[in-house]
């Protein structure tokens, strides 16, 4: 499917641009061997992931999806989890392939582009610096910069408030169903990467305007 030039471009981040589950599980299984739970595999947390620390903790207490665990145990596990991600948030994270290749032709089009992430600041500038694409972006939204979080679309009204540019010229690129709600919440537009963290689901059930399986084939996804 072709879709129309847009002048605006928001991007999500874990998922999206970058493989960030290496770190995020690594992390976890930290946290839960100092609370005497048996470690998870990488494969269970790269299931768990999309929708913020604070689910991704309350999935590794529990073991369940839609788990609950004590509020005592949360508590004592959500400063252990972030002083660990704080020193690993990025050792272990890559760029998917393509990623550089769509963010140049982006770049080339004269687009602008946005980060909006639900990743708290405190981990985002860091992991858009080490992978070195901190440039590319004009504005970065992260999870802590506003009061709500996608899927609420107020993070991507936000940005195209930011650049002054009304909705039907703004596009989002995602992964998740988070991400595709936020898109059409704000009337954007919205292309999701197959491979991002969707608990396991096809994006396609999802419906977004388009899916593509790397950053690589955004030029041949636009109208001139």
């Amino acid at each position: 499917m072709a879709l129309p030039h847009h002048e605006v471009v928001l991007i999500d981040l874990d998922g999206t641009l970058v493989d960030s589950v290496p770190d995020l599980a690594w992390c976890t299984n930290r946290m839960l061997e100092q609370m005497g739970q048996p470690p998870c595999g990488e494969s269970q947390v790269r299931n768990w992931v999309g929708n913020g620390v604070e689910k991704l903790l309350k999935r590794a207490l529990t073991g369940d999806m839609d788990g609950e665990p004590d509020d005592a145990r949360y508590e004592q596990a959500f400063p252990l989890f972030m002083d660990l991600y704080r020193n690993n948030s990025c050792q272990r994270s890559e760029l998917y392939p393509g990623v550089i290749k769509g963010l140049d032709w982006l770049q080339s089009e004269n687009i602008h582009l946005g980060c909006v992430t639900n990743k708290p600041e405190a981990f985002t500038l860091p992991m858009l610096q080490t992978l070195q694409i901190r440039d590319y972006f004009e504005i970065v939204i992260s999870g802590d910069t506003l009061p709500q979080k996608k899927p609420d679309p107020a993070p991507l009204l936000q940005g195209a408030a930011y650049f002054s540019v009304s909705a039907d010229k703004a596009l989002m690129i995602g992964d998740s169903e988070s991400d595709v709600k936020a898109a059409r919440g704000a009337g954007f537009r919205i292309v999701c990467m197959s491979y991002g963290y969707n608990h396991g689901t096809d994006i396609r059930s999802a419906e977004p305007d388009a899916v593509i399986d790397s950053f690589a084939e955004l030029e041949g996804l636009f109208n001139e």
